[in-house]
Parts: structure tokens; sequence; C-alpha cells
């Protein structure tokens, strides 16, 4: 790949060249060669990581060649493999089947640099290595080829990498969409013939049923947390697109089967039960004579094509009946499987229609179904507002107890809203606009369309029955005297440590609402609560917010059981490591025990969206381990040694915590450290770069704990001090060992054998580690206007990164940061040369852009290379925020 695009680059820009294979640095280039540079070292960190997603996938292929699917580690086929060989029984199994449920939920939060013209275009590129893989062309063939890809390379370095302007909520819908088109629809019944094949080669003489446990999510169109771009109108927009999106793919799928079902009933005995289906079918379709006419004798064809009317007729194409929910379009289906069946077909159904019925399963008529999600502050603001217009003689303030009063005695009495929207305020109306889009969606074809409304920011059982007072209010009680049921599945957000200590207190008086609990139990039962990764850290550090994180899941389990209810989890995972972003299947493996009892949702953010899902056989792999995770916890995880609850492990967590949190602290509360943080890095210029609908800050305030957790990460990142995957834990475990002496040491080498958790929070600092650079980071430090200050928080940090390196080689008895992961350390230091010349040239560029006079228009060259030097350095670690 190198070659190839060494090749396109010499041709083009032979001075380039050189700074490709490192023979000139980019800041050594004349002004006017710095965007050409970049744009050519932006395609080399991304070709890489094409050729290592092929390289993966090829790895893969050959182990399962050579031993067969289970030597492939976290594939279903491994997992069951495992639990086959330890005994558990087909009845278990089944059980745990039963239950599944995993729940993929994609969102546009702006942590993706890259325009989807340069994702189709690195797909485009994949296609073509894969092809290239093939050893069946001749030499001719295989020239064109190359030839191929030489022209993609080339489209690639011509098209422009910088939006031009920030996407628009209905772009990102596209977004998201577009990968279920053309990835997910189809990986997804794949997935479910890997189990089944995975359960008939391990439990060969039980009949195990596998259903359609893949639930996909979506917050595109739904999330207005600190997004104004988020209105109502483009929240049914968001759900009437998802609908189409599946609609579209259906129609297509049934146009096949039309295409090959030419079962003729003079060659083969069609079931007499079919031919009622059949009638019915003929019947709404509006043309069947002219169907039957078409296809005379060929039961099956009929069928399918009545039933492209009907869908058809879903898209407004059509006067047949359309199909009022999806269970109405799956029983044909079914009618068309169970008849093949009959006539010694059952491959047939198996190739074409079993697939057709999974996908029904899973998407409904809804793609994914699709949250709402919105900050507390403005659910309460609006709340208040309601109240204070129906009684003006009596304002209530949120957070007293007469608010916790008022909105109990609204509940019980199934209080219905009587203001006049003319009185209200513009916030107001659009959230109460926002419930009856919600109402409309929740009845109908469109079953399962909304998923929860997810509140950020929940400090409070209060916080969280506002929601459900303003559903009532919209039309969302089963009763008009509170004796019923809400309709909506409200789900809290616990982010910040302090939300996430509280939480099981909060459920606690939460679950004692009466129209509460009824209304949970509408939802089987099952109380979904949010796990916040990017607050808590941003609060204190990596360790306290994996630490407080793991603890919360253990205390609201035990809760839930407490009030005889199943609580799930849905995990807001990013891409980084700071955010949750560690190896999926080593993330789900060290989750405590018994927490996720089959049922998982977790965000697949921004780039990381594009990265799992924008070629088929890797879209597979991923949900393919998420799904395998989920299932081999559940099984397994009541009986594993390495997520027992040992005392003297959670003690030395505890005092770990502590101590990390307080270095942590100690260094963010430093004066000088918020200028620190916005002058020794481009977290100001992220906002140039266009990458997403919604602001970097929830309320346009300039402290940290307004910004978004995002560009706190991607700013850190740019920056290469990488601090919030890693500050603390050094002086934690020096402070721990000091304290302790041999005895200490001894302890943490025992925790991270033993302990599933304690090792995956050493092994992602080490690589975070191994990521970040002092010296690089010591240029970012010299553009803080205060000399005095900028270099006392560098020694600071710098200081805590060389304790942290060696209290990690102590625990790990290594010699070297990331020696445990030979690839890993491959890959980064293949690119570590370009990476650090692109960071000397941006914080070069950094000093232009910002000398100039605020009044007067910045120089567009140099806030173009900027951008792409900003792009280019996310292409090469991997991940933004």
């Amino acid at each position: 790949m190198l070659r190839l695009l060494l090749s396109v680059v010499s041709e083009r820009e032979p001075d380039i060249a050189k700074v490709l294979i490192g023979l000139t640095d980019l800041e050594a280039l004349p002004k006017e060669r710095r965007i050409p540079a970049l744009q050519a070292a932006g395609i080399w960190f991304q070709l890489a990581a094409i050729a290592n997603e092929l390289l993966a996938m090829r790895a893969r292929r050959e182990l399962e060649q050579a031993g067969g699917a289970d030597e492939v580690i976290g594939s279903f086929a491994h997992v069951v493999g495992e639990i086959a060989a330890r005994g558990y029984s087909a009845e278990t199994v089944q059980g745990v089947l039963d239950n599944l449920c995993v729940g993929p939920t994609m969102t546009a939060h702006p942590t993706e640099a890259k325009r989807v013209t340069v994702l189709e275009s690195h797909r485009r590129i994949y296609r073509k290595l894969t092809e290239l893989e093939q050893q069946r062309w001749a030499p001719r063939e295989r020239d064109l080829l190359i030839s191929d890809l030489q022209s993609e390379i080339e489209l690639l370095w011509m098209t422009g990498e910088l939006r031009l302007e920030r996407p628009s909520v209905e772009r990102e819908i596209a977004w998201g969409l577009h990968f279920f088109r053309e990835v997910i629809f189809e990986a997804t019944p794949q997935l479910y013939e890997t189990v089944e094949g995975a359960l008939r080669r391990h439990y060969p003489d039980y009949d195990l049923k596998v259903p359609s446990f893949m639930r996909y999510a979506s917050w595109i169109g739904g999330d207005r947390d600190g997004n104004p771009n988020v209105t109502a109108n483009l929240t049914a927009t968001a759900l009437s697109e998802c609908r189409n999106a599946v609609i579209a793919w259906y129609v297509k799928q049934v146009r096949r089967l039309i295409t090959v079902f030419s079962i003729s009933a003079n060659v083969v005995d069609i079931p007499e039960e079919f031919d009622a289906v059949l009638q019915a079918g003929l019947e709404k379709s509006g043309c069947g004579p002219e169907i039957v006419a078409r296809n005379p004798d060929e039961p099956l064809r009929q069928l399918a094509a009545a039933m492209l009317a009907r869908l058809e007729a879903m898209r407004g194409n059509s006067a047949a009946v359309p199909y009022p929910k999806a269970d109405a379009f799956r029983s044909d289906l079914v009618a068309l499987a169970n008849a093949l069946d009959r006539v010694g077909g059952r491959r047939v159904a198996q190739r074409f229609v079993k697939p057709l019925l999974r996908q029904v399963e899973s998407f409904g008529f809804r793609t994914m179904a699709l949250d709402i999600r919105q900050n507390s502050t403005v659910v309460n603001r609006v709340l208040a507002e309601l109240f204070a217009k129906a009684d003006p003689a009596q304002p209530i303030e949120p957070d007293t107890p007469q608010w916790a009063a008022r909105i109990r005695s609204a509940l019980n009495r199934g209080e219905q809203l009587d203001v006049e929207r003319s009185m209200l305020s513009e916030e107001a109306c659009e959230l109460l606009d926002l419930f009856g889009v919600v109402r409309d969606a929740s009845s109908g074809s469109n079953e399962g369309a909304i998923g929860a409304f997810v509140l950020s920011m929940t400090r409070s059982p209060e916080d969280i029955l506002a929601v459900y007072v303003l559903a009532q209010y919209c039309g969302l009680a089963t009763s008009p005297d509170g004796s019923g049921t809400i309709k909506l599945k409200v789900v809290p957000l616990f982010e910040t440590i302090a939300d996430l200590r509280a939480a099981p207190d909060i459920l606690d008086q939460l679950l004692a609402v009466s129209v509460v609990r009824r209304s949970v139990r509408d939802f089987n039962n099952r109380q979904e609560v949010m796990l916040g990764y990017s607050d808590s850290n941003k609060d204190g550090g990596f360790l306290a917010s994996n630490w407080e994180l793991s603890k919360a899941q253990k205390r609201i389990t035990n809760l839930g059981h407490k009030h005889k209810t199943s609580i799930s989890f849905f995990h807001g995972r990013g891409g980084s490591v700071s955010r949750g972003g560690a190896p999926t299947g080593r993330a789900i493996a060290a989750q405590p025990a018994g927490t996720i009892g089959g049922i998982m949702r977790v965000t697949e953010q921004g780039e990381v969206v594009s990265s799992k899902f924008a070629n088929r056989g890797t879209g597979l792999y991923q949900l393919e381990i998420l799904a395998a995770s989920v299932f081999a916890h559940t099984v397994k995880s009541p009986d594993e040694v390495e997520l027992k609850d040992i005392p003297e492990f959670n003690e030395a967590l505890e005092a770990l915590t502590g101590m990390s949190q307080a270095s942590y602290c100690g260094l963010i509360n430093e004066p000088g450290f918020i200028d620190y943080f916005n002058q020794a890095s481009p977290v100001e210029e992220l906002a140039l770069l266009k990458i997403g609908s919604r602001p970097a800050r929830r309320f346009g305030a300039r402290d940290i704990a307004d910004l978004r957790a995002i560009p706190w990460v991607f700013a850190w990142s740019q920056n290469r001090h990488l601090l919030t995957g890693w500050y603390g834990i050094g002086s934690a475990l020096n402070s721990f060992v000091t304290v302790r002496g041999e005895q200490g040491i001894d302890l943490l080498r025992q925790m991270f054998e033993r302990s599933r958790f304690f090792r995956l929070v050493i092994d992602e600092v080490d690589k975070t580690l191994y990521q970040a650079d002092m010296e690089v980071g010591q240029l970012y430090a010299g553009l803080v206007h205060d000399r005095e200050a900028g270099e006392r928080i560098y020694r600071k940090i710098a200081a805590e990164y060389e304790l942290t390196c060696r209290m990690i080689r102590e625990v790990t008895g290594g010699t070297d940061l990331s020696e445990r992961f030979p690839a890993f350390k491959r890959h980064f230091d293949r690119i570590r040369p370009q990476m650090d010349s692109i960071h000397r040239l941006q914080v070069q560029l950094l000093r232009e852009v910002r000398a100039q006079d605020a009044a007067t228009s910045r120089p567009k060259r140099a806030i173009n290379a900027l951008l792409l030097s900003i792009n280019c350095i996310s292409a090469g670690l991997g991940w933004t925020g």
C-alpha cells in the first residue's frame, strides 16, 4: 500500500514523497507545500488502517482454515466451545439465548473527522485489496487491479478531506443509515447463522433455538442534549427515514423472491394451508387477478408479488392494503418458508426466506429504535414553566421539597395540562412537540420505533419523574386518573462520579413510586440504566472513573433484586480508552459478575461506527465479538475466579482510586491549568473542523465542567499528553507501594494476575502511555502565554508520566511499555516518525493562526493546514474522542 501511495505521490509531488519515507520533516517544507504534504501523510495513515483491517481479516481466516472456527478468539465458535468444555448444560445455554438482547446504538457524536465521501473511497480501496488477496488472477488481471487501486488512491488524493460546512442533522441521519444498507442489514442474519453453526458443533444432540437477539438503536436525530439543531420536526424526519430505509430493503429482497420463486404447482404439491394465506394476500394486494394471470400455477411467486404490493403501499406506491405491523409481514414469510419446507425446498427457504425473516425480527419496520436524549436541566426548566403558568400564585423551584411533592401529586392524580400554548416559551413548546412526536410514533405499524428517553445529568428521582409528568401531559398515559402506566421507557444517565455514587439511592426512591413501578412492568419488568464513561473520567481520571462504574453496577444490580426488577445497563462508551474504548471483548469480560444478564446496550460513536461497519467482513466480526462477549459473560461470570469479589483487592482499589483521584484533581485545580489546556492544545480550533452538528459545549460556558468530554479527550490526544487515559495512576501506585512496601507491590502483582478488572485498567494505561509523548507535549506547552505557569504545569505532567511508566513496569514485570502488545507496538512505531513531524508542524501552525489580530481575517491556507494536521493526528491514533 505504501509503495502504491509513493508511486502516486512521486508522480504528482516528488518532494513530498521524501516526507513519507522520513527523509524530510514536514515543518522544513515551504509554506505552500504544507497542505499537499499533510494530505499525503493523512492518506498514508488511512491506508495503513485499511491494510491492518485486511490483515486482521486474513489472520482470522488463516486461523479458521488451520484449526477451525474455534481457534478465532472471541468468536461464537470459540465461546460456545469453551462453555461446552466446562460442562454447562444445553438447558443453561438455551435459557441464556432466550433472554439475550444485544443493542449497538449508533450516535453521531462529533468524533468522525472523515467525510462520508472519503469513507466511501476507503471502502472501494478495501474491496480492491480483498480482490487482490485471491490467487486466481492472471498477471494481466492482477496488473489491472493494481492500476485500479492506484486510481482510487489518486481519487482520494484529489478529494478534499475537510468538510466545507458543518453537517446538518439530516446528513447525519443519512450517514447512520448508510451502514445499515451497506453492512448491517446483511450481516445480522449471517450472525445468527454463525451462532447456529457453533451450537450444532458443540451441542450436536440438542436442537437449540437461536432467537433474533440483535436490537439496534440510534441517537441520530433524537439526541438534543445541548444541540439546538435537533428539533421535534427533525426527530420525526429521523423516524420516517429509518422506516423508509428498512421498507426499501424489504422491497428489494421480496423482488428477489419473485425472481427466484419459480416453483410450479404442476411439479410439486403445494400444501393446502398455504392456499388460505395466498388468497388473503392476493385480496389485500389490490391486484390479485393481475398477479395470478402474470404467474399462473406459481403460488409462491404469487404470494411474493402480493407481499411486494403491500410493501409498496407502505411507501405510497400501491393501492394495496399496507401491512399494519411487521408481524403481519413476518407471518407471510413464515408461510412461504413452511410451504417450501413441505415441498422439499428446505435449502431454498434457508437461502432466500430465512435471512429476510431474521431481518424482520431484528429491524421490524423501524431499522433501529430512536432514543430521545435531553438534559435534566431543560426538562426541569420546562416543567417549572408549566407549573408556573398553571398556578402563577405558587411558583415552585426545582430541587426543593415542594417540587418533589408537586411532581408526585401530578402523577398520582393523572393531572392533565391546562395551559395555552401561546403563553409558553419556545423551549417549552419544542419539548412538548417532541413528546407529541413520541406519542404518535408509539403506535401503528411503526411499533418499537421509539427506544428510550435518556435523561442526561440525572441527579435526583425527581429529575426522572419530571419526564414521566411531561409524558403524561402529552398523551402517553394509559389512564386518566393516574392508576395506569406511562408508555415511555425512561432511562436515567449517570455520568459524573458523584452521580454514579448517588445512583442506587436515586433508583431506590424511583422504583418506590407506583406509576413508575407499573410502567416498568410493562417493559418486561426491566429498568434500563445508562452509565457515562466520559464525565466520570473528566471528574476524577481514568482509574476513579472505571472503579466507580464497576461499583455502581454491582450496587444497582443488587437494588434491582431488592425491588424484584431486572436491571440492564447501557454503556456510553466512546472511541478512546479514556471514554470506555477498550477492546470490546476484554471490556465486557471485565464487567462485574452477574451485571449483564444477557442484556447489554453500548454506544457506537462517530469514527467507531465507520471503523467497525464500513466493510462487511469486519462488520460481521464486530457484531459477533459484541454478542459473543455478552453471551459468554452471562453464562460464565458467576463462576469465574477473575471476577470474584476479593476483599483485599477491593480495599486496595479503594485506596488506589482515592489517591489517583486526588492526584488528578490536584492537576486540574492547579493555578493556570485552564489556560494551559486552552493554549497548549487546539481545543478552541477543533470547532473549526465542522465534524458534527452539535456545539462543543452544552450551554455555551467557557469552563471545563461545561465542555463536552469528546473535545476534552480530543484536545489532549492532539498534543500527545493523552493524560485522560493515565494521569494520577502513577502517583496512586507509588504511594500504595511506599506505604505497604514489598507486600504492596506483591499485592498489586497478584491483582494484575488474578483480577480481570485491574488487569484491563493496567493494560490500557500501558498502551496509552506508549502513545503519549512528553517531548512532543513540551512543544505544545511552549504555546502557553504565561511561561512560568506553562513550564510548571508541564513539569508536573511530565513527572507524573515518568512515575506512571515506572510503576506500570513494576506491576507488570515488563522492561518496556507495551511489550505485551506487539502488533499494537509495531503499528505505532511504524507511524511515529511521521506523527512527530506533524505535531511539530501543528505547533507552528497554531502559533501562526493565533498570531493574527482578532479584527483581521485569519489566513485561510494556515487554517486549512492546521485542520488537516488535526485530521492526520486523529487518523494516526485511530480515534478522536
